[in-house]
């Protein structure tokens, strides 16, 4: 008995040692004199590595407006009037690509509230109004993330509290707990990284650490902000590597194939060529690191090279297709350049050139809009609709303006019209024109649309005429009507194309007034220049004839068409021996 206790006692005794010499061992990890292996809370490494694990919030900036906060998800914004559910942050695309597509637009986005935001420290807050965003943006004041550098868990970290003596071991797992840790040190707590660790860098290889000293290299030399260099160097790799084909150039028309045959090269030392074989057209390109990347060509002043003599703003550029876009200073028209390593095959321009010019030329009205079976084709009575070669619109009211833009597609299932028009909400009607509409019938005189809902269970139906339900013109055209109408009132030259060229300002500063004896009269205020309408039927169309003295003569001496007619607008246009419009006339009344 008593050599058992006597074992038992030892056995004590011996574990108590083993106690306190592994007490002692864990202590020997960590030398507060050390500066080099310690970490404290205002030491550059720890800043370093609060910012290397902080929340990141700069990759949603285009959500929520500052860097201090990411979004939670799900959330609900409106990108300019359309309604868009973000379920993660890879959905953030849909919004600039809504953005992208009508580049001379002004870009509006409207957060459905409440929101939740995670903060830098991983806490969550929920906003319940602009307001209140707005008022935590103003205190953004957070460093700037690291957020091109991963570490690889589970990284071990020794701590020492210098006031009580108290040692530890601690196990991180993510950002979250190494951000914590970092974040709550204070002024006694000492803490050592146990080497070696590994971290990923920007490129993606992956690399091992061995001290504080090389951490710290290496987060204090990380350029996150280099990765659009990176992607610059990447483009003209691509751009200098192999032959390019133009499968798209649109300048307010779809001119694709003024360079169908060319093959395009750009070499290393900046010049460039185009060729069909027969024929060399030498060229320049650069390519700019601004803010905005663009790419500059110049290919002389022949047509059609010249049009091509731009700072194209580069919207995507991989090693199979090159896609840019030009905003004009003048107008804002927005030109589109795209190429490919294989030539365009089967691009129907002509038949997207043919809407482009029944839809920019003269007014139109919805005779039909079909929305889930219900027809509220009403909701747009009032409304006279306007489509500019720039891709903007407007819909006028006696009462109000609605600003809108479009565009249009050309895909393997066919044409789209793609509308935008600003709107206030889901009881506002302009809402739901937005969409992208495929287009069924394309003609001087109608336009006819219609989308599949997301379920396919039902079609909206949207269709644009000339005149408004009941208006007048029609397949039994009253002069009349018409002669009526330009009388009262006095009027004012909205657009002159001559042959597609914009000669609107030789009008300008002129009001017109139509008399009932055929006579018509335009005054700037100082000069009177006089004149003779008339207005027949031919057929089933309305005819107009004009004659003016003197300086306003251009548009005169014409037998034109009437296109479209209504109380406050007249369109003429003059169609040659194809039937195309060549020349466009619209009178609108002051």
């Amino acid at each position: 008995m008593k050599r058992k206790i006597t074992l038992y006692t030892f056995l004590i005794l011996c574990f108590g040692l083993f106690l306190t010499s592994c007490q002692k061992e864990e202590t020997e990890f960590i030398d507060e004199t050390d500066q080099d292996e310690t970490i404290t809370s205002n030491s550059t490494l720890a800043n370093l590595l609060i910012r290397t694990s902080q929340n990141p919030g700069s990759n949603d900036d285009i959500i929520d407006g500052n860097s201090c906060t990411q979004v939670k998800y799900p959330a609900t914004v409106i990108a300019n009037g359309q309604k868009v559910i973000l379920e993660s942050e890879a959905d953030i695309p849909l919004i600039q690509a809504i953005f992208d597509q009508f580049p001379n637009d002004t870009d509006t986005l409207e957060i459905v509230f409440p929101i939740t935001l995670i903060l830098q420290d991983f806490s969550e807050v929920e906003i319940n109004d602009q307001a209140e965003l707005d008022a935590l943006i103003a205190v953004c004041q957070g460093e700037s993330e690291i957020d091109c550098i991963d570490f690889v868990y589970p990284i071990t970290v020794f701590t020492y509290n210098s006031n009580d003596e108290q040692t530890g071991t601690v196990t991180i797992d993510n950002d979250i707990e190494l951000y914590l840790l970092l974040f709550n040190l204070d002024g006694d707590d000492i803490i050592s990284i146990d080497f070696p660790i590994s971290v990923i860098l920007q490129d993606g290889t992956t690399v091992e650490v061995n001290s504080n000293q090389e951490l710290e290299d290496i987060l204090a030399n990380a350029d996150c902000e280099d990765e659009g260099e990176s992607d610059l160097s990447e483009f003209e790799e691509n751009l200098t590597t192999g032959n390019w084909y133009v499968t798209y150039y649109f300048d307010d028309f779809d001119e694709t194939s003024d360079f169908e045959g060319y093959e395009f090269t750009f070499a290393t030392d900046s010049t460039a060529q185009a060729t069909n074989g027969t024929n060399i057209v030498p060229g320049t390109w650069k390519l700019t690191t601004s803010s905005t990347p663009e790419l500059e060509l110049f290919f002389g002043t022949s047509d059609p090279f010249d049009e091509l003599d731009e700072d194209w703003e580069i919207i995507e550029g991989t090693s199979e297709i090159i896609r840019l876009k030009d905003v004009s200073g003048s107008d804002g028209s927005v030109d589109y350049l795209t190429f490919e390593r294989s030539p365009n095959t089967g691009g129907n321009n002509e038949e997207v050139n043919i809407l482009i010019e029944n839809l920019t030329t003269g007014s139109w009205f919805v005779t039909l809009f079909q929305d889930d079976g219900g027809d509220d084709t009403t909701d747009y009575d009032d409304y006279e609709f306007s489509f500019f070669t720039n891709g903007s619109a407007t819909a006028v009211s006696s009462s109000e303006t609605v600003n809108g833009f479009w565009s249009i597609e050309d895909d393997d299932n066919g044409l789209e019209l793609i509308l935008n028009f600003e709107n206030s909400g889901s009881d506002d009607p302009f809402e739901d024109l937005n969409d992208d509409w495929d287009v069924l019938e394309s003609s001087q005189v109608i336009i006819r649309l219609s989308d599949e809902s997301s379920g396919g269970s039902e079609t909206d139906l949207l269709t644009f005429e000339r005149e408004p339900n009941g208006g007048g013109g029609g397949n039994d055209p009253d002069p009349q009507e018409l002669r009526d109408i330009l009388q009262a009132g006095t009027w004012y030259v909205d657009t002159f194309l001559e042959d597609g060229d914009n000669e609107t300002s030789v009008f300008n500063g002129y009001d017109f007034t139509f008399f009932s004896n055929q006579t018509v009269t335009a005054t700037n205020g100082s000069e009177n220049v006089d004149g003779i309408w008339v207005v027949s039927v031919v057929g089933e169309e309305l005819n107009f004839e004009f004659d003016m003295d003197s300086p306003i003569n251009d548009a005169d001496d014409d037998d034109y068409k009437v296109l479209q007619f209504s109380e406050n607008s007249v369109t003429f246009i003059i169609r040659d021996s194809n039937g195309n419009i060549e020349d466009t006339l619209t009178f609108k009344k002051n």
